[in-house]
Formats: C-alpha cells, sequence, structure tokens
C-alpha cells in the first residue's frame, strides 16, 4: 500500500508541474524555428512507413482527383513557390507555416498567404507547436495575431495546430490540457475549431488516444503510406485530412513537397473554409 501512495503521490506531481515523462515517443524536440508538418513524424518511429511512390501532379491534373481535392501543405524550407502554377496542376488547398512556438515567424508566411489567395488556393495557416517554450493558450494567442486568424471569404481555412515528434516531458493529462488551452484560446480569437495535424504514435503515446478533441477538431492524420486510407490515432472516429506523402513533386514547387488529401469533395471543403458544415 505504502509503495502505491508513493507512485500517486509521484503521478500527482508530475501532472501539476507537466514534467512527468510519457514515452516511448523520443522527447528530443527539433531546433527551434525548424519545425514543419512531418519533421517529427519520423521520430515517432513505430507507424512510419516511408511511401517511396513519385507522386507528381502536373498541368494535366486526374479528373478523378476531384471527389478527394488535392492539397500540399508548405514552409520556408520549400522556398520560392508559383500559386498560379500549383493551382493549374490540380492543388485545390494548401495550409502554410505561420508562427512557431512563441516568437518565431515564417520568413514566407505572408507571401505564401497572398499569393495562394491570388492564385485561388483555398488556403490557411499552421503553427508548429513547442509545449517546451510556453502554455498552450499563450502560442495559440501568437499564432492568432500573426497569420493564424480567419475570415469568411471562399478561401481561408480554419488555422492548424501542428503537434508532433516529442511529448517534451508531459505527462498524459498534462498534454490534454495542453492542447484543451490552445483550442480554447484559438476558438476565442477566431470563433472556429482548430484543426490538429498529428500522427497515430503522437497522439497515442502523448494524450493516451484521449478522445476529447474528437467533437471539437477535425482530425490532419499524418500516415506516409500507399495504403488506400490511413490509420488513425485512438480517439478520433475518422480523419478530414490526411497527409499520406513527404515527398511529392507539383508544378510549381521546387523539390518534394508534403501531399495531402481530404475526405469528402469540394462541396465540404468549402464548407470547412466558410464554416457552414
Amino acid at each position: 500500500m505504502a509503495g502505491v501512495v508513493g507512485t500517486s503521490a509521484a503521478l500527482l506531481l508530475g501532472l501539476m508541474s507537466g514534467t512527468a515523462s510519457a514515452t516511448p515517443v523520443p522527447d528530443n524536440p527539433v531546433p527551434y524555428g525548424q519545425g514543419h508538418m512531418g519533421v517529427g513524424y519520423i521520430q515517432d518511429g513505430k507507424d512510419f512507413k516511408p511511401d517511396t511512390r513519385q507522386l507528381h501532379l502536373g498541368a494535366q491534373a486526374d479528373a478523378s482527383l476531384k471527389a478527394n481535392p488535392e492539397g500540399i501543405d508548405v514552409s520556408g524550407w520549400q522556398g520560392s513557390i508559383n500559386w498560379s502554377s500549383v493551382r493549374s496542376a490540380g492543388i485545390e488547398f494548401s495550409w502554410m507555416k505561420a508562427t512557431e512556438g512563441l516568437t518565431y515567424k515564417d520568413s514566407t508566411f505572408s507571401a505564401n498567404y497572398v499569393n495562394a489567395y491570388n492564385a485561388g488556393v483555398i488556403r490557411g495557416a499552421y503553427h508548429f507547436a513547442r509545449p517546451d517554450v510556453s502554455g498552450g493558450a499563450a502560442q495559440a494567442d501568437f499564432f492568432a495575431s500573426n497569420g493564424g486568424a480567419w475570415s469568411r471569404d471562399n478561401l481561408t481555412l480554419p488555422g492548424v495546430l501542428d503537434i508532433e515528434g516529442s511529448c517534451y516531458g508531459y505527462s498524459q493529462a498534462s498534454m490534454r490540457q495542453w492542447v484543451l488551452d490552445f483550442y480554447n484560446t484559438y476558438k476565442a480569437r477566431t470563433g472556429r475549431d482548430v484543426v490538429i495535424y498529428t500522427s497515430p504514435s503522437w497522439w497515442n503515446t502523448c494524450t493516451g488516444g484521449w478522445s476529447g478533441m474528437s467533437a471539437l477538431t477535425p482530425l490532419w492524420v499524418a500516415h506516409w503510406t500507399s495504403a488506400a486510407n490511413p490509420t488513425i490515432p485512438a480517439g478520433f472516429p475518422s480523419w478530414t485530412v490526411w497527409q499520406y506523402s513527404a515527398t511529392g513533386s507539383v508544378s510549381g514547387v521546387a523539390g518534394d513537397v508534403d501531399r495531402d488529401r481530404f475526405n469528402g469533395d469540394r462541396s465540404r471543403l468549402l464548407a470547412l473554409a466558410n464554416n457552414t458544415a
């Protein structure tokens, strides 16, 4: 009994401090300012299956893709992008990195955000989470003030919380609270539910497969695979967006780019953008 009490006390202290470990996801954050979608996915380990297909979308886009609109996600890693070429290639939506942590702003965000809009790409912003530098509420405020805002204009998607790679020393309960604090603050600032980007391994390990966000947030799942459908985290009944490759190519983007697919037709994509679902 004494051992049980001691263990419970230690767990309580961990929950209060937010420092209890939630291994086996490696507690090894990427250097500050260098986070982008998928950078932590390889660290997740057990559900990482490289997709070696050559995924290219050129000017003659396959009309069959329209049933499930194709998208890309980008950051400073892609450099300058020709968004008119991207749209002509059949890409209908994109999220782009705006912020990371509490101070970092992606240098390409402003150009990407404006140029994608002008090219007719339905676009939105994402925030790379760094629970090691502040609480979730503060980072949601920073994001909403620096690219994460939303307006109903037929071309703007709700913001994304990109959370991956490391548990940052948090217990599962403390990580759940961090995510909830981010969600609540972002919702208060923008009126929208934030989209959560994560992998099955990260969510299952770092939140314990928490179901508390499934009724609140659309899921963007990272699972690089040639399978017909992704594996999704416990706690979510379905996916809204699927990042299925990090090695795709699209006209207008130099080098590899993350490829994404929307779970629904264009009318549903527009409903997500305009909050009319």
